[in-house]
């Protein structure tokens, strides 16, 4: 199990009742919020680090076709 820190958050107060009465779990919610908004940006950057490499492979993809298209019995 990972290490865990505990943190003070603000939300709003109907949030927060809302919360309770729900029984809603607030730190798991947070937890896999925080993992799906830095998986989105880990992908913009990897996207925006990897722009060229990407152009340049869909380049030669519309040229040259794949190597096995020849293969393929499909």
């Amino acid at each position: 199990m990972p290490r865990k820190r505990a943190m003070n958050v603000s939300i709003p107060l109907e949030l927060a009742e809302e919360a309770k009465a729900y029984g809603t779990n607030v730190s798991a919610v947070l937890e896999r919020a925080l993992q799906a908004e830095h998986r989105e940006r880990r992908r913009a950057e990897w996207r925006k680090a990897n722009a060229d490499a990407i152009r340049e492979a869909n380049k030669e993809l519309a040229e040259n076709g794949l190597w096995s298209d020849g293969l393929r019995t499909f």
